[in-house]
């Protein structure tokens, strides 16, 4: 009796022994090593030099339910998910220290362990920085860089606005450009708050902006960065080939959406890596149309563009296909032409050549495929000829963000650079618009279409089509039903 009862006590300690530890679980990112982010930050003490420091504020806590997520930058530098968090570099001492709030224990008893100023050993053993401290000593330790005596003391700072999600630089300026017509709106920029808390408090340092430093930093991808592209890419692409089995006429294009997003939290995902752009029909022409809530007609083509946030990193894959399951010959030639320009595109990229050489080289060729070749109607063939003077067919970095930083275009490319090949055309008569993504990776002697394995072709899409897919093995239901 007495060894039969240690045995359940030992079993029953088990199987409560895992919710326990669990707490203890400092929830800190396994992607990169401590090196990878050493190596980050000395990077940036080397670009601002030895009478200057860099701090980088981390972003804010979400209010209601919603899910922290670090901005993009304090992520790239830290790999620490902590709200309220301050990074200082200093280039006199070479030294970088991490700011972050006090442990909230009836915060951790409901969401678990959050990294706080009391972790201050873990914290630099999992991040490498030299110090830890509670983010009350910052306005101290500014001071006591020594630097506010020099005669010209460089405070960096990123001005560029902060990517927290499903967002990239581009399209928060135009937001932020937005609020700034509405005369209504006193929402101002939260870099532009930060800069007027630094110069009320410290009107000694001369602010400088170190968003060019960190986006030529982030343009050139490590190993480990790309390798959660390559899995983001993956993962956009399963996504969209579900898609794919799942389009037949009469469903919807949210149901398209909701078919990827399953494949997308099943393999890992965070979320979107940005809202899904799926429009059958005329509603492709609009280019970014997030709405989705028409009906696919038969006879008609639906785009679909679509990616993970997946470890902080995302991807940008579009396809183009025939809700019917058949591409029609109108639809056919000028599908082909597309696939034609993308495999034309690709042909050029390598390290050394510019985005100008690329399309150049690749317009050259376009010109030589449209001799002998028919299309439909004239429109059409304008629409063609139209896009091989197009300049947009060599899109934008692809990384952390969808529409990531840093330049690829009139610049030697370099290994580690990603970005989209996107051929498209527009035919405003019909309004139609045709085009398919895919994600390039530039290597020590060529490129690598990261996006290859996604069906491009007329045949593979087709036969993709015939396949059953998720909405097929489990319908939506009819709402409302009756208990």
């Amino acid at each position: 009796m007495i060894n039969t009862f240690k045995t359940i006590t030992v079993a029953l300690l088990l199987c409560i022994a895992p919710p326990i530890l669990s707490q203890d679980d400092h929830h800190y990112q396994t992607d990169f090593s401590v090196e990878n982010f050493t190596q980050r930050r000395t990077k940036l003490l080397d670009a601002i030099g030895n009478n200057a420091i860099a701090l980088i504020q981390g972003a804010s806590g979400h209010a209601g339910f919603s899910i922290f997520r670090q901005s993009n930058t304090f992520y790239y530098l830290t790999g620490l998910e902590t709200d309220h968090a301050y990074l200082l570099l200093n280039g006199k001492n070479r030294q970088s220290t991490l700011y972050l709030p006090h442990r909230d224990k009836g915060r951790e008893q409901g969401q678990g362990k959050v990294l706080s100023a009391e972790d201050a050993e873990l914290v630099k053993s999992l991040t490498g920085v030299t110090k830890v401290k509670a983010y009350e000593y910052l306005s101290a330790d500014l001071l006591r860089t020594g630097l506010i005596k020099s005669a010209t003391p460089l405070l960096f700072t990123p001005l560029g606005p902060a990517e927290t999600g499903n967002d990239s630089r581009d399209e928060i300026l135009y937001a932020q450009g937005r609020i700034a017509a509405d005369p209504w709106d006193t929402t101002p920029a939260k870099e532009a708050l930060f800069v007027q808390k630094i110069n009320s408090q410290f009107p000694q340092f001369q602010i400088r902006d170190l968003s060019p430093i960190l986006d030529e930093l982030r343009l050139i991808k490590s190993e480990e960065e790309i390798l959660l592209i390559r899995k983001a890419t993956q993962i956009a692409g399963l996504g969209i080939i579900e898609a794919m089995r799942s389009t037949k006429p009469g469903i919807y294009e949210y149901q398209l959406d909701a078919a990827a997003k399953y494949v997308f939290h099943l393999n890992g995902s965070r979320g979107d890596g940005y809202a899904s752009i799926i429009g059958g029909g005329t509603n492709a022409y609009m280019g970014h149309y997030f709405h989705k809530t028409d009906v696919l007609n038969a006879g008609d083509l639906v785009l679909m563009d679509y990616a993970p946030d997946y470890k902080y990193y995302t991807s940008d894959v579009t396809r183009i296909w025939p809700v019917n399951g058949k591409f029609n010959k109108t639809q056919k030639a000028l599908y082909d032409y597309i696939v034609a320009y993308r495999d034309a595109l690709f042909k050029y990229v390598r390290p050394g050549v510019t985005s100008d050489e690329v399309l150049d080289r690749a317009a050259a060729d376009m010109k030589q495929y449209l001799k002998g070749k028919t299309f439909a109607k004239p429109q059409h063939l304008k629409a063609v000829e139209e896009g091989i003077k197009f300049r947009g067919h060599f899109q934008h970095p692809v990384g952390m963000a969808v529409h990531d930083v840093g330049v690829v275009h009139h610049v030697p490319l370099q290994p580690g650079m990603v970005f989209t090949i996107d051929p498209m055309i527009w035919i405003p008569e019909e309004r139609l618009y045709i085009r398919i993504e895919d994600v390039a990776l530039v290597t020590e002697d060529g490129v690598e279409n990261l996006s290859a394995f996604v069906p491009s072709s007329i045949e593979a899409i087709e036969k993709t089509i015939k396949e059953e897919g998720l909405t097929e093995f489990h319908p939506p239901s009819q709402l409302p039903f009756k208990n």
